[in-house]
Parts: C-alpha cells; structure tokens; sequence
C-alpha cells in the first residue's frame, strides 16, 4: 500500500521514550528489591496501558477506513481485555511475574495486526519498523521484569 508521509522526530523521540518506565522499574528492582511489589504492580499497570493503548490505534484505523470489519473492532478491542483479564488473573492467585510474562508475550506478538493492516490501508514511512522497535523493546522489558 501506499506511504504517506513519514513518522516525526517527535513521534519517534516519545515512542523511544515511552521504554523509560520500564527501565525504571527494572534499575529499582536491581537498586532497590525491597520495594519488588511496587514495582513489578507498576511496571505491570504500565505495559497494561501501552498494550491497551495499541488497540485502540487498531480501532482508530478502523474508523479511518470508514468500511473496516468487524473483525478489525474485534481484534483491536482485545488489547483491553487481555489487560484485563491479566489483572483478574491477578486477583484469583496469578503472580504479578506470570501475569507479566503472559503480557509480554502478547505484546510482542502485536506487531503482526500492524502488518497485516499495512498490506491494505496507507502507512506513513517508518511506521511499520518504529511498531516492531517499539514492540520488541516494550515486549523484552516486561519480559526482564517479569523474570527479574
């Protein structure tokens, strides 16, 4: 499909910026294991949101289409509810490390929607390889989390 423009400096500089939580709990967890609970919750909630966040890019997409399927809806709605049933999980006796792991598995395998809806709608340049950066970073950071 045809590109359209390019991915800003500022989209990329704030994609790669958006590892740093991550980051942080990570050097906590090494700095600071005292305060483990706390930080895998947080490192948790926070790779959560930026799965669930993917989705709802998916969804926006969708309706830029204007003639997307519901199979698109329905696949760009289940960034939320994996989160989500990732933090049920939780509450019925999961670890926060094994909900993390399951997390970071699905956010790696999240760059495959993108490719599939790069072969039939506009992308702007770069957009496909900052989604697998991202991804791959985002993905392997909870991973370490999940395993630290």
């Amino acid at each position: 499909m045809e590109n359209h423009g390019s991915i800003t400096s500022a989209a990329r500089t704030l994609g790669y910026a958006g590892l740093l939580p991550l980051l942080l709990c990570i050097a906590g967890l090494v700095l600071l294991p005292m305060h483990r609970t706390l930080l895998l919750g947080a490192g948790f909630g926070y790779a959560a949101l930026i799965y669930s966040f993917l989705g709802g890019l998916w969804w926006g997409q969708g309706v830029a289409r204007g003639q997307a399927s519901a199979g698109l809806f329905g696949v760009a709605v289940l960034p939320s509810l994996i989160a989500w049933g990732l933090m049920l999980l939780q509450q019925l006796g999961w670890t926060t490390g094994q909900a993390l792991l399951v997390l970071g598995a699905a956010i790696l395998v999240s760059p495959a929607v993108d490719l599939v809806l790069a072969r039939t709608c506009p992308t702007v340049r770069g957009w496909i390889a900052l989604r697998l950066q991202l991804s791959l970073g985002l993905g392997l950071l909870t991973l370490t989390l999940a395993l630290l």
